[in-house]
């Protein structure tokens, strides 16, 4: 499905950068090592590597991260990129000073496994940016999983990211304007941890 997505012209989620990113990047250190899930098309990454931080993106789809790469390129910017199945992608412990995940939507025991190795993947110090959406968000048309189950809650992700410190963990309704995929009024749940 994410090959055939990012086959189609132009950038489904378009080519800037996440909101709630671009608000919580002055937290992150100086050139920051982030690893950045389910990448897509680079448009996060790319941003990142724009700050002056050391990025690697992880996506299933080949085909978008060749437009991620292309996208770096295009900007004078470098990006490592992996393609791999984040159900059992291997976060290398202690080695990230940020991890961000933005609409990284999985079924419950793979998104839970995963963010057990979040956790652990951190730095001392380091944080994690999560943006997904909530259940509410099944009754729109404006973008994210048709199943609730996919989707994220507040109450969840406390439990799963239960060894960290929240310093942010909202959920809410906010105007998400990201290409032809994520468009409209959205229900999010806006989540800022650190280790």
């Amino acid at each position: 499905m994410w090959n055939e997505r990012y086959a189609e012209p132009g950038f489904a989620y378009g080519t800037a950068p996440n909101d709630f990113l671009v608000d919580v990047e002055r937290l992150f250190p100086r050139g920051a090592r982030v690893l950045s899930l389910a990448e897509g098309e680079g448009r996060n990454a790319v941003w990142l590597a724009q700050q002056g931080h050391d990025v690697t993106g992880v996506d299933q789809s080949s085909v978008g991260l060749d437009k991620a790469r292309a996208l770096a390129a295009e900007r004078g910017v470098v990006i490592d990129t992996v393609v791999a199945d984040l159900t059992t992608f291997a976060i290398d412990e202690g080695a990230w000073d940020v991890i961000v995940s933005l609409w990284a939507h999985m079924p419950p025991a793979a998104r839970a496994g995963l963010h057990a190795r979040v956790a652990s993947g951190l730095k001392p110090g380091g944080l994690f940016v999560l943006e997904a959406y909530t259940p509410a968000q099944t009754k729109r048309s404006t973008g994210g999983p048709r199943t609730p189950e996919m989707c994220m809650t507040a109450a969840a992700l406390r439990e799963e990211l239960a060894g960290l410190a929240f310093e942010r963990c909202l959920e809410g309704t906010r105007l998400v304007r990201e290409g032809r995929y994520h468009d409209g009024e959205s229900d999010v749940v806006e989540v800022l941890t650190r280790r």
